[in-house]
C-alpha cells in the first residue's frame, strides 16, 4: 500500500499547500533514468521481474494497453493503469550551489534553488524513493544522509532551510566528489547559476559516463538576464571580495550578454549531447512552470 501522506509543516516556506498539490499532479511523470541496482521500491515502467502492486492511476494516451486493469475498468467504467514496485532502488542527489554568488536577487537565487530542491525531493520521496541533499561551494561543503519515502520529507526540508550562502565556487570539484562517493548512479540534480570559471562541463561529462541521469537547473535573477544599469561602478566580487571598477555602457552590456548567452549555450549543448536536462529559471517566474519543464526533461 502507498505510504500515508506526510504533512508539510508550517515551519518551512519551501512547500506551500498549493505548490504541493501541483507536485502531486506531476510526481508520477518524473522519470529517473539511472538505476542504482539496490533493492528498493522504484515504480516499474516495464513488465517482467519481481514486482509488487503499488497503486492505480488514470489511463493516459500512450500508456501500454497491457497495463490496464480490466477488472477495475469493468467495475468503475474508468480505465486505470497498474503501477508496480520493482526491485530497483532509485536515488535523486540534489547538489545545491550555496556559494556567495547565489545570495543575489529578490527573491534570492539561493531561495529559489532551495524551493526547487524541495520540489524535486518531494516528488522523489512521495514515490517511495530516496533523496539526498549535498551542498556545494568551493567543493563539496556538506552532505546529508539519504531520506526515503514521505517520512523523510521533514528532515530534507530542515536541511534545505538551514543552507546559507557563502564562500567561493568550485562546482567541478563538488560534482567529482559526489560521483566518487556514489556507490551507484542516480539522478544528479545540479541547482546553480553556473557562474563558475572551472571546468564544470568536464565534471558533468564524467558524471554522465559513470551512469548518472543529469539534470541542470540554472537559476538567474532578472537583472542578470536583462541588465539595465549604466554608468561607472565599483563592484565587489561576492565570493572573493575583490573590487572591480567598470563602466556599464551599451558596448559593455552587449559583451556581458554575449558571455551569458555563451554559457547558456554550453550547458544546452551538453544536455543535448548527453541526453541530460537543462532548465533555465528566472527568479521572478512561477516555480510551478519550472518544475513542469524539469519533469518534461526539457532542454531550454
Amino acid at each position: 500500500m502507498p505510504e500515508p501522506e506526510a504533512p508539510v509543516t508550517s515551519r518551512t516556506s519551501l512547500l506551500d499547500p498549493a505548490f504541493v498539490r501541483e507536485l502531486e499532479a506531476l510526481r508520477r511523470r518524473l522519470e529517473i533514468r539511472a538505476r542504482s541496482g539496490r533493492t528498493g521500491e522504484h515504480l516499474a515502467r516495464r513488465r517482467g521481474g519481481a514486482a509488487e502492486f503499488y497503486e492505480h492511476r488514470p489511463y493516459a494516451p500512450g500508456d501500454d494497453l497491457r497495463r490496464i486493469d480490466w477488472a477495475a475498468y469493468a467495475r468503475s467504467g474508468e480505465p486505470v493503469v497498474k503501477i508496480f514496485r520493482s526491485e530497483e532502488d532509485v536515488v535523486a542527489r540534489l547538489v545545491l550551489d550555496a556559494s556567495a554568488s547565489l545570495d543575489f536577487g529578490e527573491p534570492s537565487k539561493l531561495g529559489v534553488a532551495r524551493r526547487l530542491g524541495a520540489a524535486i525531493g518531494y516528488m522523489t520521496l512521495a514515490s517511495a524513493e530516496r533523496a539526498q541533499l549535498l551542498v556545494a561551494g568551493a567543493g563539496l561543503r556538506s552532505e546529508h544522509a539519504p531520506a526515503r519515502g514521505r517520512g523523510g520529507l521533514p528532515a530534507l526540508l530542515r536541511h534545505l532551510d538551514a543552507v546559507r550562502p557563502g564562500g567561493g565556487t568550485d562546482l567541478s570539484r563538488a560534482i567529482d566528489a559526489v560521483v566518487r562517493q556514489s556507490a551507484r548512479p542516480g539522478m544528479l540534480v545540479v541547482l546553480s547559476d553556473f557562474f563558475d570559471p572551472g571546468p564544470v562541463v568536464g565534471a558533468l561529462a564524467r558524471a554522465g559516463a559513470a551512469g548518472h541521469d543529469i539534470v541542470l537547473v540554472q537559476i538567474l535573477a532578472p537583472e542578470e538576464v536583462e541588465p539595465a544599469c549604466q554608468g561607472d561602478f565599483a563592484l565587489e566580487d561576492a565570493e572573493t571580495g575583490a573590487i572591480v571598477e567598470l563602466t556599464m555602457d551599451p558596448a559593455a552590456i552587449e559583451a556581458y550578454a554575449l558571455r551569458l548567452a555563451g554559457l547558456c549555450e554550453e550547458l544546452r549543448a551538453f544536455a543535448r549531447k548527453h541526453r541530460a536536462t537543462y532548465v533555465r529559471v528566472r527568479t521572478d517566474e512561477p516555480l510551478e512552470e519550472a518544475v513542469r519543464r524539469i519533469v518534461a526533461r526539457s532542454v531550454d
